[in-house]
Order: C-alpha cells, then structure tokens, then sequence
C-alpha cells in the first residue's frame, strides 16, 4: 500500500525531476502547500504573498522506496541550510520544509535532520522546517513533469540538468526500469 509524502525543496520542477524516475515511486504531483489561500495560482504563489511553499506530493511504495530513503534523496538534491532560497529562486515559497502525514514520517524526519546536523554533513545549520501536512494544491498542468517536456529550456539546462546527471551517475541503483 502507498504513503504519501509531501516535500519542499525549491523549485518544484527540481524535486519532480528527481524523484520521478525513481524505483517505488508511484506518482509526483507538483503544487503548492503551507499557505492561507485556498487553491493558490502560480502567479499569487511566486509573489511571496500566500505563504505556501512550492512543493511535491509523493506515492510511494515503502517497501521499494522507504520513507528514510525518500528522506536521504531529499537531503542530497537541494541545499536545507538557505532559508528561503534555493540557488537562483529566493522568497519563501522556496523553503525548505517536510510536511508529515504521520508521527511515523514526523520521527523520522526529525531524526534524520539531527543525524545530519550530529554528522556535520553540511557547513551551515539546517533549517528545514519539519511540520505537519497542510492542504496541498496541485499546480497548474504546464508545472507537471516539466523537465520531461521541456528539456531544452534555459532553467531546465542550466539548475535542473545538472541534478538528473547526479542522480543517474551517483544514484542510479534507485532508478525505476525504463517503460
């Protein structure tokens, strides 16, 4: 049976590019969660002004892909030490933040974080908020396995090329089969 697992990074189109391929996963959805509007649009959500976070929601199977390795993955794609910013994208709609869906997801997040905090596996602190699952908002249509559908675009060359190199070099024991 799939968990669901609801993950901010950045850019959302970073976090779809990555766990997409992946073994165990059963579905990445793009959208937007930890705000205070209703169904936000991408434009009200890129002003800053609605409080959510550009996020992925998740299926996956934990017996392929356990919760603590989503969690691994997670770490290694995207800087948790900036607040609100994640390389060229900065404003709080790219915070770092895991947002459980139970006190099962929210332990382990928790104590992930302070294994890599006693391990000192980055410079600076790690900021990324540890909260429980809002509402979660897919995006618009065009936002869904952008990557995919846009390969050639300046932003997908230039911050999310880089990111599916690592994962199919340095990870590619995780990667699904190809269909």
């Amino acid at each position: 049976m799939n968990e669901t697992a609801t993950i901010a990074g950045g850019c959302f189109w970073c976090l779809d590019a990555v766990f997409r391929p992946l073994r165990g996963i059963a579905r990445v959805v793009c959208g937007y969660t930890g705000g205070g509007v209703p169904s936000p649009s991408y434009e009200a959500v890129c002003t800053g002004s609605t409080g959510h976070a550009e996020a992925v929601q998740i299926s996956f199977d934990p017996a392929v892909m356990p919760y603590r390795e989503l969690l691994e993955l997670f770490f290694a794609f995207h800087d948790p030490t900036t607040m609100n910013r994640q390389g060229p994208d900065e404003g709080t709609q790219y915070r770092s933040a895991v947002y459980y869906h139970s006190p099962a997801q929210r332990e382990e997040a928790e104590r992930f974080v302070r294994k890599l905090t006693a391990e000192r596996v980055f410079d600076d602190p790690i900021v990324t908020e540890v909260v429980p699952a809002p509402a979660f908002y897919p995006a618009e249509a065009y936002h869904q396995d952008y990557f995919r559908r846009n390969p050639g675009k300046g932003y997908c060359q230039a911050v999310i090329s880089p990111k599916v190199a690592k994962l199919r070099t340095k990870y590619r024991e995780r990667l699904a089969a190809p269909a």
